[in-house]
């Protein structure tokens, strides 16, 4: 191929760029999805499930009788459904009915649970929990095991894969995944719970902004 013709397919290229960036077939992005509609089964707002040391089983997750402190971060979860905050609550992965565990209610009604000292006198906590509603991830650990998001919506008792979150599935609803800000591809429940991460799952027409750190 001459010199010449290299560069008129190289002028072609930039001038289709040109005029797909002034007009032209729109693309489906994020701003335009649609509402979504109330599922049948598996509609939020998910509560705090009454068995969470069993579902810790099922998570893989070994319970204890304290909160260990070796291995300690901390991710944060939004979840969003047609714009609105879905609340994650308090207790998931502890057994706040042992009477080990320390309650400390806020004066909006909720509580935090932990503090738990001395220690239970059978196993009562989760390596990964919540202590309230602020949507803060908890992983204490005597030794390093970053746990994943998968995990923790088996402790929360609500479905979690590439397909469904609770019951909205695609492609009947829109379900985005974002991890700091960034559209993530993939299965979310493979999302690392590592230190300060901010995970955001949106359901349906996006929330005013999408969170993209870990809130101060």
């Amino acid at each position: 191929m001459g010199r010449a013709r290299v560069l008129w397919l190289a002028l072609r290229v930039v001038a289709a760029l040109v005029v797909s960036s002034c007009g032209g077939t729109k693309v489906s992005t994020p701003e335009n999805v649609a509402r979504a509609a109330r599922p049948a089964s598996g509609a939020a707002p998910w509560p705090a499930p009454p068995n969470p040391l069993e579902l810790a089983r099922k998570a893989g997750l070994e319970s204890e009788t304290h909160e260990f402190l070796s291995y300690h971060v901390h991710a944060h979860l939004d979840v969003f459904v047609n714009g609105q905050p879905v609340p994650v609550p308090a207790g998931i992965g502890i057994n706040i009915d042992d009477p080990a565990v320390h309650h400390a209610p806020f004066v909006d009604g909720t509580e935090a649970y932990g503090g738990i000292a001395p220690p239970c006198k059978q196993p009562c906590i989760s390596p990964l929990h919540t202590h309230d509603d602020s949507g803060i991830l908890h992983t204490e650990s005597a030794k390093a095991n970053p746990n994943r998001l998968g995990q923790f919506f088996t402790e929360w008792d609500v479905r979690l894969d590439s397909t469904c979150v609770g019951g909205y599935c695609r492609p009947g609803s829109s379900v985005l995944v974002y991890v700091d800000g960034g559209r993530y591809i993939g299965d979310p429940a493979d999302i690392l719970l590592s230190d300060r991460k901010e995970i955001a799952i949106v359901i349906g027409t996006l929330p005013d902004k999408i969170p993209t750190a870990f809130p101060t």
